[in-house]
């Protein structure tokens, strides 16, 4: 339960992040966010809908795919997490009235932080704002798309809209936030790569590599090293993972052996079955520890 609380605690100061950085730095300037919301403030723009509900009506139907395709709990956390984000959204409007910076590349340097922190916020806990987030995660499922490609894919064609609508000019400028709210995700994650090498020395090597291998669907090196200073042979594993699987990889290594020995570096052009080719879903096992 408390586990539950902080979760969607931090949910909701990510989803509030955001809809500040839409409401504070984005609508005086009539910029765009990415995805849903993005399409939302088009409406806004144009019609005056208010952009919360607009984004949650624009979501409905995506609602309906992930009950269809997607697991019950992606289902409920992201509706949470979109119910969060349009109430947040609509809740802030009123500080759209004001401008805070003169500077519309200033608007888009704070806004685009501000939106990638609230974002990585929301990935941290393994949350989601629907959206393009569902699109994505079926993509990947059962056409292996990678999620930042059907990313792409419907904000080009937001921003195309958006051309005709609202002018050349704000959309240009709303790239600019597209790029920074990127890296900051990155950053506000972790680091600055999209994949991490992850070095585990603990007492439960086999237990961590098993839940690894069945909860997180990445493959497992086992090294076998040797204590410096006991001169005990020992189990290291050796796991590459993409920057929103770290979290859940951690989390894991947390609650199987809170005194592992873990390193977290960089790992740049990351080769091989899960990254750059079709992802190999590992086999589950099968023996008396699953069925208890």
């Amino acid at each position: 339960m408390k586990k539950n609380f902080i979760k969607y605690l931090i949910l909701a100061l990510g989803c509030l992040l955001m809809a500040l950085s839409i409401n504070c730095f984005f609508v005086p300037f009539q910029f765009l966010s990415g995805g849903i919301s993005g399409l939302a403030l088009i409406f806004y723009y144009i019609l005056g809908w208010p952009a919360g509900i607009t984004s949650f009506i624009l979501n409905i139907p995506l609602f309906f795919m992930a009950y269809k395709f997607m697991s019950r709990r992606f289902l409920i956390d992201s509706l949470i997490g979109t119910v969060l984000f349009s109430v947040m959204m609509d809740a802030t409007a009123f500080l759209a009235s004001a401008t805070y910076v003169s500077n519309p590349l200033l608007a888009c340097i704070a806004g685009g932080v501000m939106e990638g922190i609230g974002s990585a916020l929301v990935y941290r806990v393994e949350g989601s704002t629907g959206g393009v987030d569902i699109l994505g995660f079926i993509a990947k499922k059962y056409y292996n798309i990678s999620i930042s490609t059907t990313s792409f894919v419907f904000n080009a064609i937001v921003v195309a809209a958006a051309v005709y609508f609202i002018g050349l000019e704000p959309v240009l400028y709303s790239m600019v936030i597209f790029f920074i709210c990127f890296k900051a995700t990155n950053v506000g994650m972790v680091g600055f790569d999209y994949k991490k090498s992850v070095t585990i020395m603990s007492r439960e090597p086999d237990r961590i590599a098993s839940r690894v291998m069945k909860e997180v669907n990445r493959g497992i090196t086992v090294l076998y090293g040797q204590g410096g200073y006991t001169r005990q042979d020992m189990k290291v594993l050796l796991v590459v993972v993409k920057i929103t699987q770290l979290g859940k990889l951690l989390k894991i290594i947390e609650e199987t052996d809170p005194t592992a020995f873990v390193m977290v570096q960089d790992a740049n052009d990351v080769f091989g079955r899960g990254f750059t080719q079709p992802e190999l879903v590992l086999p589950q096992e099968t023996g008396p520890e699953k069925n208890a």
